[in-house]
């Protein structure tokens, strides 16, 4: 069974953090939320999240994904040595590397997007010389997957899981949440 570590720190964006994990857990995928500080992390909302572990507990190569959620100062915080390292262990094994919103900037400060191809939220990712920057809703290059920010926050899940190779189950959650729905409203 695959394992995925999402990474929380105050201010966090809620929606793509729990968009995420809840995906995840649908598709009967081990998703653990990650502090980096505390058992209780407040999402830029104030929104308060116990977290399932924290960074200092855990061995991060048990893991096959690590997603870095948005928001701020959240995206921020997770620019952390210890996130940095994670990070680093799973890019270098190949394992899935995702970052939405705000945070592929911290992927970039980390050194990971350098002749990637990549999105954010706009005006994020100060250097895009090194990079090869798209507005598409998901970026996936190799092991990197990236996308917009909380709108897009389920079709990033869908994304991850798909990576991991659960694609049954993102077709199937894709149309049981009804994801596949709002294209046939909106014009």
């Amino acid at each position: 069974m695959k394992k995925v570590l999402v990474m929380l720190a105050d201010g966090f964006e809620e929606i793509e953090a729990i968009a995420v994990v809840d995906i995840l857990r649908r598709a009967n995928v081990v998703c653990d939320m990650c502090s980096i500080n505390k058992e209780y992390v407040k999402g830029t909302h104030n929104i308060l999240i116990k977290s399932d572990c924290c960074i200092d507990d855990i061995n991060v190569n048990e893991y096959d994904a690590i997603v870095l959620p948005g928001g701020l100062p959240g995206a921020t915080n997770l620019n952390d040595e210890r996130v940095k390292e994670f990070v680093n262990e799973l890019n270098n094994e190949g394992k899935i590397v995702a970052a939405i919103c705000a945070a592929p900037e911290t992927l970039e400060a980390f050194g990971i997007l350098k002749g990637k191809k990549c999105t954010s939220y706009p005006g994020f990712i100060k250097n895009k010389n090194d990079i090869t920057y798209v507005e598409d809703i998901v970026v996936k290059d190799e092991n990197i997957i990236t996308s917009r920010g909380p709108a897009t926050s389920m079709i990033f899940g869908l994304e991850i899981l798909k990576t991991l190779g659960y694609e049954k189950e993102a077709e199937e959650l894709k149309e049981g949440m009804m994801i596949n729905f709002y294209n046939k409203i909106v014009k």
